[in-house]
């Protein structure tokens, strides 16, 4: 398959995929007066990024602007500097830029919304404190599990699922694209794949293939 280029969205319409895709603060929970937003990049090129905020003096963004590698992942982490001070419902917005590496255009960009509350709710403590409990009893079976397969010499193997996912992608990325669609392919046209179909294929095995090599 050839290289998805960066020429293809000299718009500004690149995909940028961002997790999570809005950060919420609470002034009573300082757990979460720091958020990492993991932005991805599934291409086969070199992107540039930089991190803008409607108010830059209340938050501090370690590493606001960097450079991720084709088929990685980088973590950003951002601080609330002044919560305390800070009005209940206060809504902010980050913007997440991207340009291939050296050149100035912006290729796609992202806004992450922000809120400030000043308390969970009832209902949100108690489901906050289900998923801690529900995190640390499949971490605690997880680490048990992994004992025993040590002890058992067996590793790990993926569901059937997973293999069926990794080969469906593998198989998009391998099918040709719409401007390559002539009278004399073999293959008909709802087999020529948009740029956009072969990039959320790529994302998700990255994904996959990430996920594998943790549990490895």
């Amino acid at each position: 398959m050839r290289s998805v280029q960066s020429s293809h969205f000299t718009d500004g319409s690149l995909p940028v995929f961002v997790f999570p895709n809005s950060l919420t603060f609470y002034v009573d929970d300082q757990a979460t007066h720091k958020q990492v937003l993991t932005v991805y990049n599934p291409y086969e090129f070199l992107l540039r990024f930089k991190v803008l905020c409607t108010a830059p003096s209340r938050y501090l963004v370690v590493d606001a602007e960097g450079l991720i590698k084709p088929r990685c992942c980088i973590d950003i982490v951002i601080r609330h500097t002044a919560i305390q001070s800070t009005l209940s419902d206060q809504h902010d917005k980050f913007r997440l830029h991207v340009f291939e590496h050296g050149v100035d255009k912006v290729l796609g960009k992202k806004e992450i919304p922000s809120i400030v509350l000043q308390s969970r709710s009832k209902q949100e403590k108690e489901k906050s404190k289900k998923l801690t409990k529900d995190r640390t009893v499949r971490f605690e079976n997880k680490t048990d599990h992994s004992l025993l397969s040590d002890q058992q010499g067996t590793g790990y193997s993926p569901s059937i699922w997973v293999v069926l996912l990794t080969f469906v992608c593998i198989a998009a990325l391998m099918l040709p694209l719409q401007e390559e669609q002539s009278t004399t392919s073999k293959l008909p046209s709802y087999l020529h794949l948009s740029v956009t179909q072969k990039l959320v294929a790529a994302f998700i095995l990255g994904l996959v293939t990430m996920a594998l090599l943790k549990k490895h």
